[in-house]
């Protein structure tokens, strides 16, 4: 198993004091915890994209920018691009510039985005969305991977001779489908034999069976090696203490008012609790799922950055080597 952690740069005042960092602190705390990160062993790191709301995230390129900057190893995520809603020809300049500034560590998550609202900020219809996701993707992936590239499509003027620049640094980067609910997505990256990152949020564990499982069955009606269909999977926020009780009793401080605890703890996306109880709940996922890569959040929970890099510290020292040796995984092995 690998190990990623995730950042939508939520901005929003603290659940039970009410205060507000100011934008400046709040993302030089996603920066830090980034360096953090691979300081502690993590394999990845990754941005959200929003574009409305209590969120920092609607610039994700000049965040990992920061990030590739003070970083060496980590792969760089987004967490999603949304690409419904932007050029092509801009995701595919700016993102091939951090991939040459990062030395080849970025990979990028793509997908409709869940935040209501951005198809009417962008100009686009919402009912066109999967028309969207699926022509924009597809001409991104033909302008990294192609030269003097001619097109003609929907939702944007055609291309004629285009060679966008810079190049990746090594070909065409690694492209994750996000999905929290359809097929859609899934559909569209075994068609290309990419990888599924599965939201693992909202919905009960079996509904996202239910989508990695077509996922790997049209991987292969595509004709690609089953082999090759990787999987990631989400979570919820990653609290730990030492014992379940313990660990009940902080989450209850912070969200009493919001969430029926008991349930959330034992069903739900969060990883709460004790060491061995995200073990277990981290192995029972992958039982299910058979997924290469668990992606976790550290600052849903109002969690100053000492404490992140506390909680991301205790997560590799007690949780990450059990899992890893259980549950082995070659992605990015070599990279």
């Amino acid at each position: 198993m690998k190990f990623q952690v995730l950042s939508i740069i939520g901005h929003a005042p603290h659940p039970l004091t009410g205060q507000l960092p100011t934008s400046a602190d709040r993302l030089a705390d996603v920066i830090e915890v980034g360096v953090a990160a691979e300081r502690l062993g993590y394999d990845a790191y990754a941005v959200g994209e929003r574009h409305a709301g209590a969120f920092l995230s609607s610039s994700p390129t000049v965040v990992l920018g920061a990030l590739a900057a003070r970083t060496t190893r980590i792969k760089l995520l987004t967490g999603v691009t949304v690409v419904a809603i932007l050029d092509p020809v801009r995701v595919a300049e700016d993102y091939a510039t951090l991939d040459q500034i990062s030395r080849g560590r970025i990979e990028l998550v793509i997908g409709k985005g869940a935040e209501a609202g951005h198809f009417d900020l962008f100009g686009l219809d919402e009912e066109r969305q999967w028309d969207l996701q699926k022509e924009k993707y597809e001409l991104l992936r033909r302008l990294w991977s192609e030269e003097n590239v001619d097109w003609e499509g929907e939702f944007r003027p055609a291309l004629k001779d285009v060679t966008t620049v810079p190049r990746p640094y090594a070909g065409l980067p690694r492209i994750w489908h996000g999905s929290a609910t359809s097929l859609n997505s899934p559909d569209l990256a075994a068609k290309h034999g990419d990888p599924l990152f599965t939201a693992n949020a909202i919905q009960p564990r079996a509904a996202y069976a239910k989508l990695i499982a077509h996922y790997r069955e049209r991987f292969e009606e595509y004709g690609h090696d089953p082999a090759g269909a990787r999987v990631a999977a989400g979570s919820g926020g990653l609290l730990i203490a030492d014992s379940a009780e313990q660990a009940v009793s902080r989450y209850r401080e912070l969200y009493e008012a919001k969430v029926r605890q008991s349930k959330a703890i034992a069903d739900g996306p969060q990883l709460i609790g004790s060491p061995q109880q995200i073990i277990d709940k981290i192995l029972g996922y992958h039982e299910v799922y058979g997924h290469d890569l668990q992606s976790i959040t550290v600052d849903g929970f109002g969690l100053e950055r000492g404490e992140q890099i506390e909680t991301l510290q205790r997560f590799a020292q007690e949780v990450a080597p059990v899992v890893r040796r259980a549950a082995p995984s070659t992605l990015w092995d070599g990279a």
